[in-house]
């Protein structure tokens, strides 16, 4: 196998199960959810980053882009990241991402792998992929298993079939969805694997199977793929063409069809994240069976998993519990039900609580804001912005605006007046001002800002220029 490895990095879903830390405004692809400071997207890329693998096509959606492309920027990693114009499931995000790998070269080997995975073994884990490529390159298409801990009910499952030219490597006799119990536990002593979710794959072989078993979704990429857009550094999917993909996983599209897969035994650790329990299962733990992170203290506690972001947490007395608290949103679960999170998330959106999907903190390409209060007539906000950037040239038609300054200095404009303003220093903007807030400085600029008015809703906002090319 010399030809480099086309990633497909899947980087655009909502991670429900891990609320209230992961919502839809940061999901949890892109939130340090173990010890040190990358995201499960970063520690993806870096796994990648070696010379089996050629620049991956990232796909995301619109929403994540400046967040994706930040968080590539941070570690020194360079790719396409393409965006999508809703959620269709991994098919449609697979059919694109090898329509452009083919288009890059007709004889590209791919590996489509999912943003927000850990994996204990990295050079483990390259091994194996340059393995299952060698494979690939032959027109079979590679998923690798994982051996199964537990019988679990929220994986694939992979019968090994006749052995293939390379160690742990079998034709996959046969895929299953997510089997109950009773099934999984059969299915473990008969010797099957989990399905990881990693594939690999020739592009031709890939198209083919498509056309074969989901000609919808293939021609639906082809057609986004053919009318997309550049926006900045963004390849932004046609709309219209996406949008008539049908919703479908490329495990029901494909590998539970195709009669062209191989599976290989892993030689890594893995770890899909999805829940609350599996956090706590992976994470060191104190003498009491127990992971304790952020300002957080047990008593007679035992096996449980207490998190916060920055309030004392207190458990006392409780086994086999999981307690996440956030600045807004604070969970409370049997370890056991951790899996039932999501099914919460879709109930507090049915009731129109809007913690289910907005944190207090709302990350843009300038920076981030986080509401401190809100009341009849009034908002309040701390505001970060990055060194050198800035927002918009704006206005608003319902509220007035005052800035003050904690730390850095702030460069604004008032209807074409620009002035500086340091720290404990402010600024008043009457209603309808057009106005911009700008940070000069090599330091984060950090700023208290006071909204008064009939509305103070983030829909109030006249975009009049913007260099991130927004609406």
């Amino acid at each position: 196998m010399t030809a480099k490895i086309v990633p497909l990095v899947m980087a655009g879903g909502s991670g429900t199960r891990l609320w209230p830390l992961s919502r839809e405004t940061m999901p949890k692809q892109f939130i340090p959810l173990l010890e040190g400071r990358l995201s499960t997207f970063q520690t993806t890329l870096q796994r990648l980053a070696d010379p089996a693998f050629d620049r991956p096509i990232v796909i995301t959606s619109h929403d994540f882009r400046f967040i994706a492309a930040e968080q590539m920027r941070d570690i020194g990693v360079e790719g396409e990241i393409v965006l999508e114009p809703e959620r269709r499931d991994s098919a449609a995000a697979i059919a694109v991402g090898t329509v452009m790998a083919e288009a890059r070269d007709p004889a590209a080997v791919c590996i489509a792998l999912a943003s927000d995975h850990v994996i204990g073994d990295a050079s483990a884990f390259r091994s194996d992929c340059r393995i299952a490529a060698g494979l690939a390159a032959t027109g079979l298409i590679m998923t690798l298993g994982i051996t199964p801990t537990h019988p679990a009910t929220a994986y694939g499952y992979l019968a090994p079939g006749a052995a293939l030219d390379a160690p742990h490597a079998h034709r996959l006799a046969r895929f299953v969805e997510k089997p109950g119990r009773e099934l999984a536990e059969r299915y473990i002593a008969e010797g099957f694997l989990w399905n990881s979710g990693n594939f690999l794959f020739a592009a031709r072989s890939m198209r083919a199977e498509l056309a074969r078993h989901a000609p919808q979704v293939l021609a639906a990429a082809e057609a986004a793929v053919a009318g997309a857009r550049r926006d900045l550094d963004f390849l932004r999917l046609d709309p219209a063409s996406f949008a008539a993909a049908p919703r479908i996983s490329i495990d029901y599209a494909v590998m539970e069809r195709t009669d062209s897969a191989g599976m290989l035994a892993a030689s890594f650790d893995w770890s899909d994240v999805g829940t609350w329990d599996s956090i706590h299962e992976i994470t060191p733990k104190d003498g009491d069976g127990n992971v304790l992170e952020g300002p957080a203290i047990a008593l007679d506690t035992h096996r449980s998993l207490v998190r916060s972001e920055d309030m004392l947490t207190a458990v006392v007395g409780l086994d086999d519990v999981v307690v996440i608290a956030t600045r807004d949103a604070v969970l409370v679960s049997a370890m056991s039900a951790a899996g039932q999170v999501k099914a919460l998330v879709e109930r507090m959106k049915a009731e129109g609580r809007p913690e289910a999907s907005e944190h207090l903190r709302i990350y843009r390409p300038w920076g981030w804001y986080q509401r401190i209060d809100i009341g009849n007539r009034f908002q309040v906000k701390r505001i970060h912005v990055k060194e050198q950037a800035q927002l918009s040239l704006q206005k608003h038609f319902h509220r007035a605006e005052h800035w003050v300054v904690v730390s850095g200095t702030a460069e604004v404009t008032v209807d074409g007046t620009t002035s500086h303003v340091h720290e404990n220093e402010s600024v008043y903007l009457p209603i309808g001002c057009t106005h911009r807030l700008k940070n000069p400085g090599r330091i984060p600029l950090e700023l208290i800002e006071v909204q008064v008015g009939s509305y103070t809703g983030e829909d109030d906002i006249v975009r009049i220029e913007d260099i991130y090319a927004r609406g």
